[in-house]
């Protein structure tokens, strides 16, 4: 479903249109002269456009349209330069912070034009705007990345704790950044293992910095996050994933909201933004590691955890359209805030459709040649594929795929299934290299899974990975198999040497 101008200018069309011409120049339209003084209506000598844009560049879902248009300079490739912005000049204004209601306040204050965010952020972002500003309100025009299912979200234990479910959490404190996505999977989670939140364990408010930090101190007893800290604490070797946000089935984004008066003066600047991050996508999709790297470079975070997230068969899917996921997203943002007392002012959740316009996505995509329905298929097409790296078989079904990334080596070698990964580790290793991360899949539900992390049941050359201990135990039960962590994978092929056929690229 395409939400053409599905938002409501009601609130501003009468009082906005009218001054428009008024306030051309004013320094809360962005237009300002170089020497601080307003343009002339007459000329755009000397005009300057402030682009302020706020992203978070360790929510590594964002990078797509934040770090990676930023430092590539994507946008400044797309601006308008003819017509009415021939011969200005544009200030465009990073900033980073990591969360998204930071965005929100600099948004109300005028100053930031576009946030990316996350669902339970944007979903206040939107609100807030219509409760309390008197200027202009948001608009949700795009999606980063997202998990149909709510993988990213996640909650992890120190890695030498005995806790393996979340029932084993019971009157622990557990800590998660309240009112965010992640808050909201807890919730549900806790409920689900048969746990209140209220009596069985002690919830307390704890930013994603400061809850690895007690995780390393054994402060608390479990930490809930959103991307991408559910893999990149584990991937550092400080803790343990024990329960996935995917368990949910409840989706989760991020996305990007614009000021009303900034997109309505500016449109051709909204849509030359969504041509960057189109481009940001195209560029991910055919270079994953490489880009992957990069993201390592502008934000700290590992680029094998970027490429878990992101890569081929990753946990999140970037596709910059708003359908029906994504609403859904979004109403069941409005519902949870609303339990959590995160939202004064009853809302009703299908005012989510009255947020949405997507109209300056179709006109960056038809400004680039691209078409809607082949952008979505191209989203949904990426996964691993091509030949396997020992056998030179087809990959045939990604779930079963098995990759890993050898250290100094650019790209990510594949394998159609798992055994044939682990045999190539173990010939890898007897020549003295060695792999920095392994990646399997989900058995059950595909969700990519790091290898030392996952619990596996083999059935001699046959091997079936899952994320949650319980599904390998009732599928060796129905198979046979014999259940085992990567370790003992590895002691099972530790004396074959076989040689790689080539990498996948």
């Amino acid at each position: 479903m395409r939400y053409l101008l599905g938002w409501s200018r009601t609130k501003i069309a009468s009082g906005l249109l009218a001054t428009t011409m008024i306030f051309m120049g004013a320094c809360s339209s962005g237009e300002v002269s170089s020497s601080g003084e307003s343009s002339s209506s007459g000329s755009n000598s000397g005009k300057v456009i402030r682009i302020a844009i706020g992203t978070q560049d360790q929510v590594i879902n964002t990078a797509v349209g934040g770090a990676t248009v930023r430092e590539l300079e994507l946008l400044e490739k797309h601006l308008p330069t003819d017509g009415k912005y021939e011969g200005v000049k544009y200030d465009i204004q990073w900033s980073s912070y990591t969360s998204g209601p930071p965005i929100t306040n600099k948004m109300l204050a005028d100053q930031i034009d576009i946030g990316l965010m996350g669902d339970f952020p944007a979903t206040i972002n939107l609100i807030k705007f219509q409760q309390e500003a008197a200027d202009a309100d948001t608009i949700f025009i795009g999606t980063l990345a997202y998990s149909p299912n709510g993988a990213g979200n996640a909650v992890v234990v120190p890695k030498d704790s005995d806790a393996k479910t979340l029932a084993d959490l019971k009157g622990g404190t557990v800590s998660v950044p309240f009112g965010s996505a992640a808050h909201g999977m807890l919730l549900k989670a806790l409920a689900d293992a048969g746990l209140d939140p209220e009596t069985d364990v002690e919830l307390i408010s704890q930013a994603p910095e400061v809850g690895g930090s007690s995780l390393r101190t054994g402060q608390i007893d479990a930490h809930a996050d959103f991307v991408p800290f559910g893999e990149l604490f584990p991937f550092r070797g400080f803790a343990r994933k024990i329960f996935d946000g995917a368990q949910t089935g409840v989706p989760t984004l991020h996305g990007i909201t614009v000021r009303s008066d900034f997109a309505e003066e500016y449109p051709e600047i909204v849509v030359a933004y969504l041509k960057a991050v189109l481009e940001a996508n195209q560029m991910f999709q055919d270079d994953p590691e490489g880009i992957s790297a990069q993201i390592e470079e502008w934000s700290g975070v590992e680029k094998e955890v970027v490429y878990m997230f992101l890569g081929p068969s990753g946990l999140q899917t970037l596709d910059p359209t708003i359908g029906e996921v994504q609403v859904s997203t979004l109403k069941n943002s409005i519902t949870t805030l609303t339990s959590l007392g995160k939202i004064e002012k009853p809302v009703n959740p299908e005012e989510v459709v009255n947020w949405i316009d997507e109209s300056y996505l179709l006109t960056a995509m038809e400004e680039l040649g691209l078409n809607y329905d082949e952008v979505i298929a191209t989203a949904e097409a990426y996964q691993i594929t091509g030949k396997d790296a020992l056998t030179g078989e087809a990959i045939e079904d990604p779930k079963l795929a098995a990759q890993f990334w050898v250290q100094g080596e650019e790209t990510v070698t594949n394998f159609a299934s798992i055994a044939n990964m682990v045999k190539a580790l173990s010939a890898l290793q007897t020549e003295g290299q060695a792999a920095d991360v392994m990646f399997v899949h989900d058995y059950n539900n595909g969700w990519k899974l790091f290898a030392e992390n996952a619990y596996f049941v083999s059935n001699g050359d046959e091997v079936a990975a899952f994320l949650v201990e319980a599904d390998a135990q009732t599928y060796a039960s129905s198979t046979g198999g014999q259940m085992t962590a990567f370790r003992g994978l590895q002691d099972l092929y530790a004396d074959r040497q076989p040689v790689l056929v080539g990498a996948q690229q």
